[in-house]
């Protein structure tokens, strides 16, 4: 049985990911910022809450902290918290997205990382995207090339990027980044357009729960790996 934790689990593709974890026999614990809506989805999940704000350190410490009293290790790590950023193009916009979309992955992977290094087959799994994709963004016929999320495409390649360098700097922990697949969620309501967190989910949790041999520092979709 595996320990994992899910950011931004109260909902979308991280609850999909928390109740398929659940599912293979999992200890999952819901990360999420408001309370109430954490500790509605654990018990909806019969998984562990712990009230985690990717955007504050103190949070994130204490989350970690509560984690490691009670487990004394982390096998998974899906950082999957994110926001759109989508709106106004303006200096509070850019910092809040990258804050929480790239800082985020950089605090809560920090904190993580001792008990990961505890774990006997750790494995950490970035929700990035192919709207950060130079390839995608920049080829005509795909979708993302006709994509207005300036923000949110930066922040995810450079999500991929510290994706690359943590797989670099910590050789006995995978990472992987992943683009789930276009999923109908709060973040996506203005677009209208998706298939059900339930199948992203699916993608994320085969990288999340791979052998001990799997590989690392990648960036895939669900047919396979992304091109930068």
């Amino acid at each position: 049985m595996a320990v994992a934790l899910i950011t931004g689990a109260n909902k979308g593709i991280g609850f999909e990911t928390a109740k398929q974890l659940r599912e293979l026999g999992h200890l999952v614990y819901v990360g999420a910022r408001d309370v109430e809506r954490g500790e509605k989805a654990a018990a909806t999940l019969g998984a562990r809450f712990v009230q985690l704000d990717v955007t504050d350190d103190a949070s994130v410490s204490k989350a970690l902290a509560t984690i490691d009293a009670a487990e004394g290790r982390l096998d998974i790590l899906v950082n999957n918290a994110g926001v759109l950023g989508y709106g106004a193009v303006d200096g509070p916009t850019a910092l809040h997205a990258f804050d929480t979309n790239v800082v985020g992955v950089v605090r809560v992977t920090e904190a993580g990382l001792p008990l990961l290094r505890k774990s006997a087959n750790p494995t950490v799994v970035n929700l990035s995207s192919s709207a950060g994709s130079f390839w995608a963004v920049t080829n005509p016929e795909r979708p993302e090339f006709n994509l207005p999320v300036a923000f949110y495409s930066a922040s995810k390649a450079a999500v991929t990027m510290l994706t690359v360098q943590y797989a670099k700097s910590e050789p006995g922990i995978k990472f992987n980044a992943i683009e789930p697949g276009t999923t109908a969620t709060d973040l996506t309501a203005a677009f209208g357009v998706g298939r059900t967190p339930e199948e992203s989910a699916k993608v994320v949790v085969r990288w999340a729960t791979l052998d001990a041999d799997g590989p690392t520092g990648t960036f895939q979709e669900e047919s396979g790996e992304l091109s930068w």
